[in-house]
């Protein structure tokens, strides 16, 4: 399962169709994305769920950010986290398996259902609808869940593994409009993201210097002014940062 998780996490940091080189650069951009995703899984609606309170067990609680549950959202976001809101947090900190639920009357006509690999498989609730929630572990900030309600809750595997990775990079969008909303107004110039790019590439800077035709004082100033601009203690932080939020690939 450990290389499972890998392939989650090295997909999600690549350059794929989903991935940093597609970062939405607002939430609208995010929800055709969800709701391929919902058809793909036969499913009627969608939830995404974040965790507050990091670093607070206590204190720890999930809030939907984006759903297309229309003028009920809050009736079943609410529905939902009371029903698994405590099972989810503790799940995410284990597991990094899907997990589905069925409502009880589904339940009951299906008589408990198939096993399904790759998921686990919560008990039935009250709730009126089955479903399924994609973990997603992305740092303190960027924790949480994907859910899809109203679909099949016995999915084959490719298809779980494909859209726990969609899942993954639907957060890394989320958590990279987040920064770009902390960051200075002042963004990055075009210098200072070729010079990124290139150390994000492993050249050093008199490498850069030769390449953009720059001395390598220049080319160490620009490096220095985008560290700040991204708000990072160091070089390294700042190329990391700058893949993140889709300056830099």
């Amino acid at each position: 399962m450990a290389s499972w998780h890998t392939a989650l996490r090295n997909d999600a940091d690549s350059g794929s169709p989903y991935g940093a080189g597609s970062r939405a650069s607002s939430r609208s951009d995010i929800f055709p994305k969800l709701v391929t995703m919902q058809k793909t899984l036969h499913a009627r609606n969608f939830a995404v769920l974040r965790i507050s309170g990091a670093g607070l067990p206590n204190k720890r609680k999930l809030i939907c950010e984006l759903d297309n549950w229309g003028a009920l959202a809050s009736e079943h976001s609410n529905a939902l986290i009371e029903a698994y809101g405590d099972a989810f947090i503790h799940h995410i900190d284990l597991s990094l398996l899907p997990m589905t639920w069925q409502s009880s009357d589904a339940e009951a006509r299906s008589g408990g259902g198939e096993t399904v690999p790759l998921v686990r498989k919560l008990e039935a609730s009250s709730l009126g609808f089955s479903g399924i929630a994609f973990p997603v572990r992305l740092g303190a900030l960027g924790n949480g869940y994907v859910a899809f309600s109203g679909g099949p809750v016995n999915i084959a595997s490719e298809i779980v593994i494909d859209q726990h990775v969609r899942s993954f990079h639907i957060m890394m969008d989320l958590l990279a409009l987040d920064e770009r909303r902390t960051l200075p107004s002042e963004t990055l110039s075009e210098r200072e993201i070729a010079c990124l790019q290139l150390a994000g590439d492993g050249q050093i800077s008199e490498e850069i210097a030769e390449r953009l035709g720059l001395s390598v004082h220049t080319v160490n100033a620009y490096l220095g002014s985008a560290t700040i601009k991204m708000d990072a203690v160091n070089r390294i932080q700042a190329i990391a940062k700058a893949i993140r939020l889709g300056y830099i690939h």
